[in-house]
């Protein structure tokens, strides 16, 4: 064990170093009976800054026991350490704010691992009471470390007691988005190896049987979505009366998507005297109610509020008008740097994406009408810098952790302050600076105005256009445009191919052409068609033919080809 005693402290006697020699003087003429010196010869590393290190074998090592000695709550300690060497490894730990949070050797080194060494404040108001095994409401912004605030306590708990059972987790993490019970499970990995724990993720959208399996087996952590846990509760698939440690991460954001009678099913399934933590940027009514119901005296803590603005970002309002707010955008999401564009709408998402591509921006988008892997495999793209503008509704909002995320852009203003605070803190994370823009059009002033004052945003506005100095002052940089077919590549799209009217001798007509190819006859293929899918492979019957690396062509799709009839029809009209 290590701590530290400063000279003039009441240490009570001499802890053994290693080598016989001089002794430490106590501040006491005499130690207590039973504590007397041991002889010991100080290295010079030991004494910094007039501190004195006391070293004790790794098999002593506890976070709670290196808290409760750099507390000055001592005991003599050189009848139960052997001797042993000082070594970087002790001095490191001594050094971790982690280590004096009560946070164990193993798992603070398993942070160092990630660069991750200074408590955030979140975490260093919580750890305390949250790995004594009380009941916590934390409430902080998104991005300001709550993830680690309860997976340290909660794998330093479970690794201390019980042993995992199938169906019967010992401990459950709720939270309201895929995404963020993802990016959790993503976090808790590293701690869960160092401590010889398992763990799953449960949330809908994907087939149910590899997370029921994982559960039967056995594991000591869930990390689930309401829905798709309960639809597993009540097929007898998993057994909650064994969870000891709950946890319920943006609570406030449960409320908004109407999961809190669910949140409540759930809670009434685990251990009533388990220990619960819950984790807040608001205490809206049905959060309040929530911790009236479950939550036992808890300490609470409040940090870095979400609905606190930001310091570190530089908020500015883009006055643009209707023709000009694609090329802004576009203008922006050239620059250099991982950048996020909001809107209110799936379909605007999904249309700003397609336009960006179009303009040689590589592009994805993320929002509830795309299928898991989709969001799976966009968000990949996003994290490992392959595309670096992500379009996005509020689903992405809240707990959505990418790093360096340099700009925020409102392209639709969200309609009430918290959400404009939620979808700025995509940015401005961890410490570091970012910007945030939102575009304002004609008709939006008064709206804009109205929503920064509630947010208690200080905005700079500027009337832009495309070209503007504005632009590149808040994102500096050179623009970087590819042609549509390399940006689509690079996110993962087919380009639409620009397709010319089909007629053929059996039908004549723009149906009959439709009906032909989509049986796989060979008189849409072979027309003209195929001169305009730019040297794509012939195909026969169900076959499929690319264009010459430029992605999917239309022309030669199957009978289930991702070309409808009235697709056809509508490119029909407009060839004519």
């Amino acid at each position: 064990m290590v701590s530290s005693l400063r000279d003039g402290g009441r240490s009570p006697c001499t802890t053994s170093i290693g080598h016989t020699g001089d002794h430490l003087p106590h501040q006491r003429s005499n130690p207590p009976p039973g504590c007397g010196p041991t002889a010991a010869t100080i290295p010079a590393e030991a004494t910094r800054g007039g501190r004195v290190l006391f070293v004790g074998p790794p098999s002593l090592t506890s976070g709670r026991l290196a808290q409760h000695l750099l507390l000055g709550r001592r005991r003599c300690f050189n009848r139960a350490f052997a001797p042993v060497r000082l070594t970087p490894d002790w001095l490191s730990f001594l050094s971790s704010d982690f280590a004096r949070l009560g946070v164990s050797a193993d798992l603070v080194a398993a942070l160092n691992a990630r660069g991750i060494t200074i408590p955030t404040p979140i975490q260093a108001a919580t750890l305390p009471d949250s790995l004594a095994g009380r009941d916590v409401l934390g409430r902080g912004r998104t991005g300001s470390g709550k993830s680690f605030a309860f997976l340290l306590p909660l794998v330093q708990q479970l690794r201390a007691s019980g042993r995992r059972q199938p169906r019967k987790p010992r401990a459950l993490v709720l939270a309201p988005t895929r995404e963020l019970a993802l990016q959790l499970h993503e976090s808790l990995v590293p701690l869960e190896k160092v401590a010889g724990l398992t763990s799953t993720v449960v949330f809908g959208g994907v087939n149910q049987n590899p997370q029921a399996r994982a559960i039967a087996t056995g594991v000591d952590v869930v990390i689930a979505c309401p829905g798709r846990l309960l639809d597993l509760m009540g097929q007898n698939l998993v057994d909650l009366s064994q969870v000891r440690i709950t946890v319920i991460d943006e609570a406030d954001h449960m409320a908004d998507m109407g999961f809190l009678p669910n949140v409540r099913r759930i809670l009434q399934a685990t251990a009533p005297d388990g220990q619960r933590m819950l984790f807040s940027a608001t205490l809206d009514a049905g959060v309040n109610t929530l911790v009236k119901q479950f939550l036992h005296s808890p300490v609470v803590h409040e940090a870095d509020s979400e609905l606190s603005p930001v310091g570190e970002m530089d908020h500015h309002v883009l006055r643009v008008d209707t023709e000009s707010r694609t090329a802004v955008l576009a203008d922006l999401a050239a620059a250099p740097g991982h950048t996020i564009i909001f809107t209110r709408t799936k379909h605007g998402a999904k249309k700003l994406a397609k336009q960006l591509i179009g303009l040689g921006i590589p592009t994805v988008d993320l929002h509830g009408n795309l299928s898991q892997n989709a969001r799976t495999r966009n968000m990949d793209a996003f994290h490992s810098g392959k595309v670096s503008t992500l379009v996005a509704t509020d689903i992405a909002a809240r707990g959505i952790h990418v790093d360096d995320v340099s700009l925020v852009v409102h392209a639709d203003p969200p309609t009430e302050h918290k959400a404009y605070l939620h979808r700025s803190g995509r940015t401005a994370r961890a410490g570091n600076a970012g910007t945030v823009v939102t575009l304002e059009l004609p008709t939006q002033r008064n709206e804009v105005r109205t929503l920064l004052r509630q947010a208690k945003i200080n905005a700079t506005s500027t009337a832009a256009t495309t070209g503007a100095d504005i632009l590149a002052s808040l994102a500096p940089g050179e623009r970087i445009f590819l042609t549509p077919a390399e940006a689509a590549e690079k996110s993962g799209v087919q380009p639409k191919q620009e397709q010319g009217p089909r007629r053929t001798s059996s039908g004549g007509g723009g149906n009959s052409g439709g009906r032909n190819r989509s049986r796989g006859g060979s008189g849409a293929r072979n027309g003209s068609s195929s001169s305009t899918a730019g040297g794509g492979r012939p195909s026969g019957s169900g076959g499929s033919g690319r264009t010459g690396g430029s992605g999917r062509s239309n022309v030669g799709a199957s009978s289930a080809g991702s070309t409808s009839a009235a697709d056809f029809s509508r490119n029909f009209r407009r060839s004519r």
